[in-house]
């Protein structure tokens, strides 16, 4: 039995998901939806706490890996009975669409179809689990069986929150953050993946630009200072949270600096030539942007610190202080941001050393109009 089973997750809904449920006049209608919420708030937790570091493996090796397998067979089997016990749960509470009743208010009528729908579409997931976990090419290759399973518990989880939050939207106007379990945890990794790997592309790039010019006698120390800095992130919970696909680069990465850095007088082309596909490779994690999760979070946090600004901007001579203030909040907000773009990057790096609150002055309508500045060119739609 895996640590979750053992462990599981204790479910909860959200502040706006129960005071919805307390709306309904229906309190019997109200109970069977909350015990749905319950169970896919639980499935989602459950679905969102695999650790898949533990089953990587440095060895690049293109011969079947049936071992894995083994190990992931429990994985799969708990995947899928989370699944379906969220399944169970949906049948056992709304088992047909009933007929229309006036009694149980705004959109009640329209919650069975929904869940109907989203049942079907699990039932049919699961049922393509279960043809990959056949395929030959994916369970002998461990990265590969990795990937689909990270794809398949990923595929789920965003399911279910689309569940949630459109059988909620039938009672009025919801965000996802709102209503969706785990919603806020979700964006939250996604930002620290986001921040952590622009930093490493930062850093592997000004890596890049030493070992170009580097000397002979400096290829060594390059390539001992270049492990170090993927050792330290291998460390952080970016890498922890990064796609199977694009952890197998990183490993295989690690791998070849590794062997160089322990070589007396390493090439300088192979060094070069290792940490330029590195380059290329944590540039390409900005992808990470396209996420609809990140979308939606950075339009949010683009517009509330404009808001931010206004005020700080208005107020910048009649209360300094006060203006200061709303600075300092607008730039802690947009922290979030951060990795989206670099020349933003680079104003919120040296924002984080400034003491915004006390600034006064030229220096304080400065500030704000560089950051407005700054907030416009954003491109967040």
């Amino acid at each position: 039995m895996s640590a979750a089973a053992e462990n599981p997750p204790l479910a909860s809904l959200t502040p706006r998901l129960e005071q919805i449920l307390q709306s309904l006049p229906d309190r019997a209608f109200a109970a069977r939806l909350r015990a749905v919420y319950l169970a896919a708030a639980h499935a989602i937790s459950r679905l969102s706490d695999l650790d898949l570091v533990k089953y990587e493996t440095p060895v690049v090796d293109a011969s079947p890996d049936l071992s894995l397998w083994e190990e992931m067979a429990p994985v799969i089997r708990d995947t899928v009975m989370d699944v379906n016990a969220l399944l169970n749960v949906i049948r056992e509470q709304f088992p047909g669409t009933p007929p229309p009743s006036a009694s149980r208010g705004k959109g009640s009528t329209d919650v069975p179809a929904i869940l109907q729908e989203g049942m079907t579409k699990l039932a049919q997931s699961i049922t393509q689990l279960g043809e990959a976990m056949r395929n030959p090419s994916v369970v002998s290759d461990r990265w590969q069986l990795l990937a689909e399973i990270q794809r398949f518990r990923s595929d789920y989880r965003e399911q279910m929150s689309q569940l949630v939050f459109e059988s909620a939207s039938t009672f009025g106007e919801v965000s996802r953050a709102q209503v969706v379990p785990g919603y806020e945890a979700e964006v939250k990794a996604a930002v620290t993946v986001r921040a952590i790997t622009s930093d490493l592309a930062r850093i592997v790039g000004a890596r890049l630009n030493k070992v170009r010019d580097a000397k002979p006698e400096e290829v060594l120390w390059n390539a001992q200072q270049l492990q170090t800095e993927l050792d330290a992130f291998g460390r952080t919970a970016a890498y922890r949270n990064l796609r199977a696909q694009d952890k197998r680069h990183i490993v295989e990465a690690r791998a070849e600096i590794g062997a160089l850095a322990l070589q007396d007088a390493p090439e300088k082309q192979a060094l070069l030539t290792v940490t330029e596909s590195l380059d290329e490779l944590v540039r390409s994690l900005s992808a990470v942007n396209q996420r609809q999760l990140l979308i939606l979070h950075d339009r949010e946090v683009w517009a509330a610190c404009g808001v931010r600004l206004e005020r700080a901007l208005a107020q910048s001579t009649k209360d300094p202080v006060a203006s200061a203030k709303a600075l300092a909040e607008a730039a802690a907000s947009a922290q979030s941001l951060y990795g989206r773009d670099p020349t933003m990057d680079a104003f919120l790096r040296k924002a984080r050393k400034l003491k915004l609150a006390t600034l006064t002055g030229p220096e304080l309508l400065t500030t704000i109009e560089s950051f407005q500045s700054q907030l416009a060119q954003l491109d967040v739609m």
